[in-house]
């Protein structure tokens, strides 16, 4: 797995005024560290490194290694504040991970098999995501980067669900602890097909009239 680190200060200077202070003439983006047994605590990133950093999508869910004035933090992403038009990040929540609590984290999924899937190879079928993650339940040790979802045996008309997943070990997927299967993808039909169809069936339909 991907190392990941970010360098951090203490932030003392609070407020929202504080913040868009620090945004404006630093270039650092304010952030909070929460969880674990310590109180949370206020901190400020420079935002060019922060923004490098997302660029990987493994970072999301990755356990990050936080260096708060020489103290190091294990910490995850837990929620971010985009500025609505231009998409950088206004504000950063982090969450302490404490080794041998389980955490719960957001994960990517990676579809494999799309193009070669039975569905679509031979069935002429389109792909639909239904999800792009999934919120899992695991030890920090056991947090995946990511979770396969393998589309090669799926046909026309077939939908998998969270059920239908192969998930690595130690990995509890937290909607279906809480009975939920939701869809994940499915192949359907293409929906030119049926238009083409329809077309082809009023042009008939025009001939028989232009006959009578």
């Amino acid at each position: 797995m991907t190392e990941f680190a970010l360098n951090a200060e203490v932030r003392s200077d609070l407020g929202k005024g504080a913040s868009r202070r620090l945004r404006r003439l630093a270039s650092l983006v304010p952030a909070v560290i929460y969880g674990g047994d310590k109180a949370p605590q206020s901190i400020s990133l420079l935002a060019k490194e922060l923004a490098k950093l997302l660029e990987n999508e493994a970072a999301y869910s990755h356990i990050l290694s936080l260096n708060v004035g020489g103290t190091t933090e294990q910490v995850l992403v837990k929620a971010l504040q985009r500025h609505p038009a231009k998409g950088f990040v206004l504000h950063a929540d982090f969450i302490r991970v404490v080794a041998g609590q389980k955490l719960t984290a957001h994960v990517p999924l990676h579809f494999l098999n799309e193009e070669t899937a039975v569905g679509v190879k031979q069935g002429g079928g389109d792909v639909s995501h239904t999800l792009s993650e999934v919120e899992v339940s695991c030890l920090p040790k056991d947090l995946p980067e990511f979770i396969e979802v393998d589309l090669a045996k799926v046909e026309v008309g077939q939908t998998v669900h969270l059920s239908d997943l192969s998930l690595p070990k130690g990995i509890e997927l937290v909607a279906l602890a809480h009975g939920n299967d939701l869809a994940v993808a499915n192949i359907h039909a293409p929906r030119v097909v049926k238009e083409d169809s329809e077309v082809a069936g009023e042009a008939e339909g025009e001939g028989e009239g232009a006959a009578e």
